[in-house]
């Protein structure tokens, strides 16, 4: 039953007070059509013991896949103690630390983590934190568009080559506010930006151009090339980047001459596990000049009246905070439990440590790639360098190898024929550290074996 604090006698007491007569009176302005009909096919409820047994039977159905597929979501290795700690009641059921005085441990939890996607970045001051990375970029335009002030256009370039999801996600936040999306030119040989056809946009406005690093794809992009054309088009540079690729890849803050100007991404590699889809975060980092326009909370570091270090909220431009018209965002928030298990995955590993998973993947990826083109039929979509993964042109359509894959127990990647019509036979690939030369033999032998081998495996999928 759920609880609540009024009884029967005191509602009627609070409905003679007002001078009606029934709740549903309150309500009635509410158009018929529009109430909702009882719920006859919901079935009766069921004790604690039959929903744990119908849990159990549920998770039992679940197959275990060998993940070979990446796309935004990636299978790390997380070290147990990252959970261990995250899960503490301390960390596990705080939320907004309203109260400094109290909530010195998440203040510096939440300015720790600052810290470190600062370091990563190579940008002077970052947010805690967003909703997840398509989120991330949706504010990072809003953001670009407020803070561009020699450029009063409301134009943003933004590629192809940036994940599909973000973009959708980009177009539903920003579209209503006027805001318009320009897509940029993609060069069907390597994979990333056509930076020679940039040209026609030489003329026009735009208030930022996206760079993402790497791309959907697996490519890396001309990030110091794009970074200074977009500078010289009086546009702000916004990077999109996987965080464990800036192990290894250089800082946004460092593209170019002079660095981009506002850096996102999703922030789920860095400790946090698939878990079906969620809950996930968005990290986004920015220069000093733009730290005001920057959405969500900052904390502070500062020292109390007897010197002693402590952690305050330093800006914090959210509609509950300040008056809504003022406001940088409406949607931010602080996924402050993934924050944390971000924060404490970071301090574990290191900087070294995380570079050495950045280049255990690539290694782990390349190795996969030189198996799987070795089979007949099978080719890289794109030439050139790449960080995770790497499109394959398949002799038959994606959907159907990954489905006689999944039958045999492997996810074997993403179909690009989702999201890109022309792609319908590519198979987007890739693996992480998780991934063994077992594992990859195995998938090897196992495609090799649905493209042109026996022909049983493939009926035995269908």
């Amino acid at each position: 039953m759920p609880f609540v604090p009024h009884t029967p006698e005191e509602i009627q007491e609070m409905l003679d007070t007002i001078g009606v007569e029934r709740l549903d009176e309150l309500f009635d302005e509410i158009p018929s059509a529009l109430l909702g009909a009882q719920l006859d096919a919901i079935p009766e409820g069921m004790g604690e013991m039959e929903v744990a047994q119908l849990m159990r039977a549920r998770a039992a159905q679940d197959v275990p896949l060998t993940c070979f597929a990446g796309a935004g979501a990636y299978e790390h290795h997380i070290p147990a103690a990252v959970w261990e700690v995250t899960t503490r009641g301390e960390f596990y059921s705080a939320y907004t630390p309203y109260q400094a005085e109290a909530s010195q441990g998440t203040l510096q939890q939440i300015y720790e983590f600052q810290t470190m996607i600062s370091e990563l970045t190579g940008l002077y001051a970052a947010n805690a934190s967003l909703y997840d990375g398509a989120t991330a970029l949706a504010e990072a335009v809003l953001m670009a568009v407020r803070a561009n002030r020699k450029v009063k256009s409301k134009r943003v370039l933004i590629p192809r080559s940036v994940h599909p999801r973000y973009r959708q996600v980009v177009e539903t936040v920003v579209t209503a506010q006027g805001i318009e999306l320009i897509d940029a030119p993609l060069d069907d040989t390597v994979g990333r930006v056509d930076a020679e056809a940039l040209g026609r946009f030489e003329d026009q406005p735009f208030a930022a151009v996206v760079i993402p690093q790497p791309n959907f794809f697996g490519a890396l992009e001309e990030v110091d090339r794009l970074t200074d054309w977009a500078h010289g088009l009086g546009a702000l540079a916004i990077g999109v980047c996987n965080p464990v690729a800036l192990a290894v890849l250089s800082p946004p803050g460092e593209w170019g001459s002079a660095g981009v100007d506002i850096v996102c991404g999703e922030g789920q590699p860095l400790g946090i596990p698939l878990a079906s889809g969620g809950p996930y975060f968005g990290y986004m980092a920015t220069r000093k000049e733009h730290v005001r326009q920057l959405p969500g909370r900052v904390v502070g570091r500062t020292v109390d009246l007897d010197g002693r270090t402590g952690f305050t909220l330093t800006l914090q431009a959210r509609e509950q905070h300040i008056r809504r018209s003022k406001a940088t965002s409406n949607i931010c928030t602080n996924q402050g439990l993934m924050a944390t298990a971000a924060t404490i995955y970071m301090a574990l590993l290191g900087s070294e440590g995380l570079a050495r998973v950045a280049a255990m993947c690539h290694e782990r990826t390349r190795e996969l790639v030189q198996r799987l083109t070795a089979i007949d039929g099978v080719e890289r979509l794109y030439d050139g360098p790449f960080f995770h993964e790497v499109p394959l042109r398949l002799p038959r359509p994606a959907a159907e190898v990954l489905k006689q894959l999944a039958a045999h127990g492997v996810l074997g990647g993403y179909d690009l024929g989702r999201d890109y019509a022309e792609l319908g036979s590519v198979l987007l690939v890739c693996a992480t550290e998780m991934r063994t030369s077992a594992e990859i033999d195995h998938y090897a032998a196992l495609l090799q074996e649905i493209l042109h081998g026996d022909a049983a495996v493939a009926r035995s999928s269908g």
